[in-house]
């Protein structure tokens, strides 16, 4: 019978006390009486059931996790490449952070293909997690059912799948949790994925997953966007270089190629849009952010919107390095000539950055030079030189 009714009221509480129970019953309203058992597990989890029942696939069958042929693995790891390279260093620090959980740490590309594994330790009643845990084996949810990474894959959103909610009986002793990474297509580019067998977690998953997993989207943003301008903002200059900062990719031409998820939220852009221009978002031209790659420490500017964030920005050249830009050009470096109006003196972007900061403060020189962690004298210093020039 296929899952289509409402589902009734649920019965008392005490008749489902822990979430084995919970489970049980979830199970028998979907597959016994085919009733939606809303309110026992997350929706996700239901309608990645609902595909594998259309599929015609019974949750008693057993599960293999043979690898794909030869030349998809090939391919698979080919074009993960860049992935793969840019997750290096968090999958090392991942790994080292949950050495003493007995957690497998899998990446899988788009298609839920394995093209990573890290399994800080391994136990001896572990059956699948050896078996799932190996670089070309399929763990989509055509494949295996459903499972965070397979519903990850399929979904494009983060993902947690415990014990039974997998589709597949055998699969009852798993618990996982699943994040998407993105490039800067705003595609899936692939799947990070902790999981565990025989215990639950003792820790949350998808919040470690979740961090983990940005942090490796963001290394992968960047490395995907040689000659652009790119922008770090935050509301704390501590937040800049971790997780939790936003990221804008600036093409030369002063569009927004790309922008992460955090920079979205702090821009108040609800989703994917047009072109997009840096001046509309940001508030800066390309002269302005020109200067600020000049610049080792973050900036504090206004947003168009009245928020005040501090920035730094970087350019991302093609040799992978962080380079200077100058407007005009997408090259850098002492030996290509730029005119004295193109070029942005360090000088020019300290007043500037000053005068903005007074601005900010509302003409408050004593909490500008706090904010900016220089004295006032300097404050007053830029300021009488920046009314000289303009008298002159």
């Amino acid at each position: 019978m296929h899952p289509s009714r409402s589902t009734p009221p649920l019965p008392p509480q005490l008749f489902f006390s822990t979430p084995e129970q919970r489970l049980a019953l979830a199970r028998e309203r979907f597959f016994e009486e085919g009733v939606r058992p809303s309110g026992l597990v997350g929706e996700s989890v239901i309608q990645s059931w609902s595909r594998c029942m259309q599929a015609h696939r019974a949750p008693g069958e057993a599960v293999s996790f043979d690898p794909v042929t030869p030349s998809r693995v090939h391919s698979a790891l080919a074009r993960s490449r860049l992935l793969i390279e840019s997750a290096a260093s968090e999958l090392s620090q991942l790994e080292s952070t949950l050495a003493g959980t007995s957690c497998t740490v899998i990446l899988t590309d788009p298609d839920g293909v394995v093209v990573h594994v890290a399994q800080p330790s391994s136990r001896s009643d572990e059956v699948l997690l050896p078996l799932a845990g190996r670089v070309g084996v399929n763990l989509s949810e055509e494949q295996i059912g459903t499972n965070a990474p397979g519903v990850s894959a399929r979904t494009g959103e983060a993902s947690v799948v415990l014990g039974g909610e997998h589709y597949f009986g055998c699969m009852r002793v798993v618990h996982c949790a699943a994040a998407p990474i993105r490039d800067v297509h705003g595609h899936v580019a692939g799947v990070l994925d902790v999981s565990v067998e025989s215990r639950p977690f003792g820790f949350d998953a998808a919040a470690v997953v979740g961090m983990h997993a940005t942090a490796i989207e963001n290394r992968l943003l960047r490395a995907q966007s040689a000659e652009h301008i790119v922008v770090h903002l935050q509301t704390a200059p501590g937040l800049l270089g971790t997780p939790m900062e936003g990221l804008v990719g600036i093409a030369p031409d002063g569009r927004a190629a790309w922008i992460n998820g955090a920079a979205a939220r702090l821009l108040g852009i609800a989703g994917p849009d047009a072109v997009r221009q840096a001046a509309d978002l940001l508030g800066l031209d390309m002269r302005a952010l020109a200067a600020l790659t000049r610049r080792p420490e973050p900036s504090l500017q206004r947003l168009p919107s009245g928020l005040n964030v501090w920035l730094i920005a970087r350019m991302q050249a093609r040799d992978g390095a962080a380079h200077v830009y100058r407007l005009g050009t997408a090259a850098s470096g002492a030996s290509r000539a730029t005119s004295s109006a193109d070029a942005v003196t360090l000088r020019d972007s300290d007043r500037h950055l000053i005068e903005r900061t007074v601005a900010a403060c509302n003409g408050n020189v004593a909490r500008a030079a706090r904010t900016l962690g220089v004295s006032r004298g300097l404050v007053y210093r830029r300021l009488r030189q920046a009314r000289a020039e303009a008298a002159d």
